[in-house]
């Protein structure tokens, strides 16, 4: 991962859109923006408590708020053009100004070809490769405007390897198609200024979807992963780089973090595990 010069240490009034902001990864990095004092708008579906999973956009509105940011929770499917079309446009108007835009939402299912019905397949794709393009096509415009303009798209770096496919093919595909998506679009984006990397975890994370998605699994393995935070740290490191000279950027929140000076990750750790005992997460 090369090196650049932040453009700024903080999101200080800087406005984000951030898909599937209501719970998990995408909070933190919201919450973290906040405490810089950003405005953060939460686009995800959740306005009513799920019957699984906590938290809701307005849920995480109020945390925004107490971390003193400025919060704009929105319902939004994104595999709804138009409601994904509203929510970047009212947005922009509400803070005047779009300045990033974080990738975060993603479905998961962690099953083999003959185990993946297609309306689970089609979920994955709408969510993960479709919704990423869609925000970001939508988001261009006004970032185009925005002084230093960031993409950041929660996916894995392209290790295009047959044992990250076999196992769970309809996920791999879906996931990778967002990494597709950072590919093409830096090298599209950035004689206009604008940033687009991707941002993956080395050691699983530890979320309530994560919980669910990995039923059955044992309690110590569901211990051995690091919590949100040090996710939100990395994306803030890297939104606050100079856009025009970092991107393109295949980013592991670790390696992120120790480039920037970090070496004790021990305040990352859900539990009291040792760093070596962690779970390595996929596609690397």
């Amino acid at each position: 991962m090369a090196s650049a010069t932040p453009a700024t240490s903080s999101l200080a009034g800087r406005s984000l859109f951030i898909t599937g902001a209501s719970r998990g990864i995408g909070l933190a990095i919201a919450v973290r923006a906040a405490r810089d004092g950003a405005n953060v708008a939460i686009a995800a579906k959740t306005a009513d408590p799920h019957p699984k999973l906590p938290g809701t956009i307005f849920t995480a509105a109020a945390q925004i708020e107490a971390a003193g940011g400025r919060a704009l929770p929105l319902q939004v499917d994104i595999r709804d053009e138009e409601q994904v079309a509203r929510a970047v446009e009212r947005a922009a108007q509400e803070f005047g100004r779009l300045d990033i835009l974080v990738n975060n939402a993603s479905a998961i299912s962690l099953t083999g070809t003959a185990a993946t019905d297609m309306r689970r397949f089609d979920l994955m794709h709408e969510v993960n490769t479709r919704g990423t393009f869609l925000c970001s096509k939508l988001c261009v415009p006004h970032l185009e405007r925005a002084e230093n303009p960031h993409i950041l798209t929660l996916c894995p770096p392209l290790n295009i390897e047959e044992r990250w496919f076999a196992p769970h093919l309809p996920y791999s595909l879906a996931k990778f198609g967002m990494s597709l998506c950072v590919l093409g679009l830096a090298g599209e984006l950035r004689s206009r200024g604008i940033a687009v990397n991707a941002l993956w975890p080395r050691t699983v994370i530890g979320t309530a979807a994560l919980q669910v998605a990995m039923q059955g699994a044992s309690a110590d393995a569901l211990r051995r992963v690091r919590s949100p935070q040090i996710m939100a740290d990395a994306a803030h490191a890297i939104l606050t780089r100079d856009s025009r000279s970092f991107s393109g950027q295949y980013c592991i929140d670790e390696e992120v973090l120790r480039a920037a000076g970090v070496t004790d990750f021990a305040r990352y750790r859900a539990a009291d595990v040792r760093d070596e005992d962690l779970l390595p997460d996929f596609f690397l």
